[in-house]
């Protein structure tokens, strides 16, 4: 591995005497003057700081309106950035970061020049260690807009030593998209850090606690970024009522519009008498069809009074959700707006742990636990790694297969509400759901999803979590019946059927893979009742059922209940 080494690092090392030499631990190094995305650091952030959780271009607010993924215009960048090429890169990454750095440098040096298989292992193993002490350090500096371009790569893709790049392979790194163009909640390890520090997001949902802290032990600066938090949390109990009850009214007033149209439109047939023959001025009586237009209004007028009941009682609700929202924002713009929370120290320290249990659940207990970027462990091509824009196209592709994947039923209304997405630097082969939705907001907040961004196949890394988050938004929908109701009840009582031993969630996300990747192309490996259970409660597009029930009678018979259903109002 000797050749793995940089210029940088191999100055460093001499003759292998490595306790000797430390990177500089004096001032934070100010980002290259050629580093093109210094300034797109700075803007992106001011934006998202002066978004806060009420700007219309703020990925933490859910637009109820959006249908789907709008198409990538691009994966990469056309101009590549030279952060890569820069002959300081390793050490200004470890500048800085006290002991932490230290050790790392030691561990790293040992494991590239040690030759003995099992030196190799144990180093390999300090080095996972290493690693995560100094990312616990650097990742509180996350929403620090000065912060040198080395550390952010580190944090975001485990980047500490380019020369461990094929050249091929750091070309496409060196053009990957750095801000986030397309305004999706998918993040990476800094990005998703910054917005934990900021108070834009909370923090990942686990089973401790956290303690309170006595406001007497607060300083000022504390107790105002304490109440900020304590309204923000307040705000996202609301925002799911205030958007869910406004989405309700949107949709009571389109009918009410349909509604009046129809009725102006039968009104005004009625009144349009054709004049006699030789008559004239006197027009002809009624026609049949005219006389039949009467039970239809009649039809419309008692569907026009049906609405406005249902109107004014979402008008009521929708007045009483936006009330308590202003309230509350007022209260948040007295206590200083978002600014005040701008780095809440101890929201970090706690979702750093979290995120480490994330990375370990995206490997595996048998997995490559090896957390730095090395070509000796990457085998990825450029479309399979999981780099943001090649993230959004795989959930692109989910959602137009699975049309209700990220759909929530609240009052029989489905609303469209994409997870966060959070995308670590790991060589794990599973994603997974964190949480099905904010414990506070259940009817409108996202859910937390985890993508490992270097995997042996993207697409499967991706169904995986997205299965996870279809499984368990279905449990939680069905609530203490989920075991008898809706998609998990029909699961289960399948797999009871069979008498199958193991994990059922295990099953049903196998299961969703085939049904994504095989069935949706008109290969049948599903087992019947299986493929039933998912054609009704994860339909396809009309379009591709259309399309599946040419190639195979299986298809069709499964058409053929869905035109029964309908008929009989079952469906």
């Amino acid at each position: 591995m000797a050749e793995d080494l940089d210029p940088e690092i191999a100055a460093l090392l001499g003759n292998g005497a490595v306790t000797d030499v430390t990177p500089d631990a004096g001032t934070e190094p100010s980002p290259a003057q050629d580093d093109p995305f210094a300034a797109l650091s700075d803007s992106s952030s001011d934006k998202k700081q002066d978004a806060g959780h009420k700007g219309s271009g703020s990925i933490h607010n859910v637009d109820l309106s959006i249908t789907g993924f709008a198409p990538l215009e691009k994966l990469v960048n056309d101009t590549p950035s030279d952060v890569y090429n820069d002959t300081k890169y390793y050490k200004t990454v470890l500048t800085g970061e006290n002991q932490s750095a230290q050790r790392v440098h030691q561990v790293l040096s040992k494991y590239l020049t040690c030759q003995d298989p099992k030196d190799r292992a144990v180093y390999r193993q300090q080095i996972v260690t290493a690693y995560w002490e100094l990312l616990r350090g650097m990742l509180a500096k996350a929403g620090d807009v000065n912060l040198p371009m080395p550390k952010r790569m580190f944090m975001r893709f485990g980047v500490l030593l380019p020369s461990l790049f094929k050249q091929e392979t750091k070309e496409f790194f060196s053009k990957v998209i750095f801000e986030n163009k397309y305004n999706e909640p998918v993040l990476y390890l800094d990005e998703w850090m910054k917005e934990i520090a900021s108070g834009r997001m909370g923090n990942s949902a686990t089973d401790e606690k956290r303690q309170p802290v006595k406001a007497a032990n607060l300083t000022p600066e504390q107790q105002a970024s304490a109440e900020q938090s304590r309204l923000m949390q307040l705000q996202s109990k609301n925002s799911g009522k205030l958007q869910s009850s406004e989405n309700i009214l949107n949709i009571k007033e389109n009918e009410r519009s349909m509604l009046e149209i129809d009725l102006k439109s039968k009104i005004d047939e009625i009144t349009d008498h054709a004049s006699i023959m030789g008559m004239e001025p006197h027009k002809e009586s009624l026609t049949d069809m005219q006389r039949r237009m009467f039970s239809e209004i009649t039809d419309i007028l008692r569907r026009l009074s049906k609405n406005d009941k249902e109107l004014a009682k979402a008008l009521g609700e929708y007045r009483e959700a936006k009330a308590t929202f202003d309230n509350v924002q007022d209260k948040m713009a007295a206590n200083g707006g978002a600014a005040v929370v701008s780095n809440d120290s101890e929201a970090v320290k706690i979702e750093f742990e979290t995120v480490r249990q994330m990375a370990k659940m995206t490997v595996g207990r048998r997995g490559n636990q090896f957390p730095l970027f090395t070509r000796e462990f990457f085998h990825c091509t450029e479309r399979g790694t999981g780099t943001r824009e090649n993230v959004i196209e795989v959930l692109r592709w989910i959602e137009s297969l699975d049309p209700g994947v990220f759909h929530r039923i609240h009052k029989n209304i489905p609303n469209r509400i994409v997870p966060y997405v959070l995308l670590v630097p790991t060589y794990g082969d599973r994603g997974f759901c964190w949480e099905p939705f904010d414990r506070y907001n259940r009817v409108t907040s996202r859910g937390r999803i985890v993508v490992p961004m270097y995997p042996k196949d993207l697409k499967i890394a991706v169904l995986t979590a997205v299965a996870d988050l279809r499984w368990q938004v279905a449990k939680e929908k069905a609530s203490y019946y989920w075991m008898e109701e809706g998609l998990t009840g029909q699961y289960y009582q399948h797999v009871e059927q069979l008498k199958l031993k193991g994990d059922l969630k295990e099953f049903f996300i196998e299961d969703y893979i085939l049904w994504m990747t095989k069935e949706s192309t008109g290969v049948q490996r599903l087992d019947k009742d299986v493929r039933g259970i998912f054609w009704r409660n994860m339909p396809f597009p009309k379009e591709l059922k259309e399309d599946l029930r040419k190639r195979s009678l299986v298809y069709d018979e499964l058409c053929k209940k869905d035109a029964n259903r309908e008929m009989s109002d079952g469906y």
